[in-house]
């Protein structure tokens, strides 16, 4: 049976629902209001904190003060107090370095450099591409000079920066070695940075070792994958011991051809959204595997390491490593500085996040540095040939 309702009735019902639907517009857009009004307030109170710190300073200071380091002291300070240690505010310059490393090329003199125990700069290695190779210099040799200026009295990282430069340009050093003192002169050149290094051992085993991830690590690792294979290679260890990671993309490049087709890893967004960070295509390489990680062995590293276990490619040798699960983004200012800023975590498809925890290794050997014998290798080794002969 129809009921009918009167048109004042129909009317009345319209208003009140008009009404309760204005209240809580109304209600959320208080809410809202009000949450912005807070934090309004809450930057100015920031902002005047830094107003009345930056007057008191210029009244006070005894100094001339350079506004431009003042500034990026602030930017720094800003990132620092989020209290990540991996997000991180870089000037121009900082930025323009690491763009340079990431690429894989560096430009200068090719030298691994330490702080010797009397101050001055100790050689501790030497690239194969480095300008300095024929001149004599050797691991060990002691730099007190750089364009005529003491170490002792420029200070060791102020003498790091006066070794770098741009392309083609010179600088002067001198090395001392058993009390003796010899000046150089040398021009800094762009060298390629091997970060993917293979060999074959015993029993067909292919070994490559792989020190970073940097843009042109997947080329150099491909090519001593193809070339360890194409000499009759039944099985792999990867040495990811001492790498700290790099690019995310590199990675993806460098784990394709040993995973099956799918999701490798995933990013895991503060809004609760995920994205496909790492994909294999169908091509996969199907020998036994192993993987070599240390305390050392963090990010990009690890996830290389965590995707080839979960997907029960490879065993991991050696001890637990460092423990870094999150990912960072890089956003570049108009005047070329940039900010380093965690945004996601991530994880493999088969695993949770190893953030702060890292990964436990199967076969867990501690590094002896009593004796020159390399036990982790050497379990690695046993643990290869013993899945290789199943």
């Amino acid at each position: 049976m129809n009921k009918k309702i009167s048109l004042g009735l129909a009317i009345s019902l319209i208003a009140i629902a008009a009404a309760v639907t204005f209240i809580l517009t109304s209600f959320f857009s208080l809410q809202s209001f009000n949450k912005m009004v807070v934090d309004v307030n809450e930057k100015a109170k920031k902002y005047n904190s830094l107003q009345i710190l930056d007057s008191y300073v210029r009244e006070n200071y005894y100094s001339d003060i350079d506004e431009e380091s003042l500034n990026d002291g602030i930017l720094k300070g800003y990132v620092n107090g989020l209290d990540d240690k991996y997000s991180r505010y870089l000037t121009a310059e900082e930025y323009q370095e690491e763009q340079s490393e990431d690429s894989g090329e560096l430009v200068g003199l090719g030298l691994t450099l330490t702080e010797d125990e009397s101050g001055y700069i100790r050689i501790v290695e030497i690239m194969a591409d480095s300008p300095v190779l024929d001149s004599g210099l050797r691991a060990g040799d002691i730099i007190t000079f750089v364009d005529g200026n003491d170490v002792l009295t420029e200070g060791f990282n102020e003498s790091i920066e006066a070794l770098k430069g741009q392309e083609g340009t010179s600088v002067s050093i001198t090395v001392r070695r058993d009390g003796v003192d010899t000046d150089y002169i040398f021009t800094r050149r762009a060298m390629k940075v091997q970060t993917a290094e293979g060999e074959m051992m015993s029993g067909y085993v292919g070994y490559i070792r792989i020190s970073g991830f940097k843009k042109n690590t997947s080329e150099q690792f491909i090519s001593e994958l193809e070339r360890l294979i194409s000499n009759g290679a039944k099985g792999f260890i990867f040495d990811l011991r001492g790498n700290g990671g790099g690019l995310v993309s590199s990675l993806e490049e460098c784990v394709d051809p040993l995973l099956p087709e799918g999701v490798v890893a995933t990013a895991e967004y503060k809004d609760g959204h995920s994205e496909t960070l790492v994909y294999s295509d169908e091509s996969e390489i199907d020998v036994p595997m192993v993987v070599l990680v240390n305390e050392k062995t963090a990010s990009a590293a690890e996830l290389f390491a965590a995707s080839l276990r979960d997907f029960g490619k490879a065993q991991l040798v050696g001890t637990q490593t460092y423990g870094k699960g999150v990912m960072q983004t890089t956003a570049e200012f108009d005047d070329g500085s940039a900010v380093v800023l965690t945004v996601a975590e991530y994880k493999t498809a088969y695993s949770d996040c190893y953030d702060g925890i890292g990964l436990t290794p199967e076969y867990i050997v501690d590094e002896n540095e009593d004796t020159e014998a390399d036990e982790q290798l050497n379990q690695a080794l046993e643990v290869i040939r013993t899945a290789m002969a199943g």
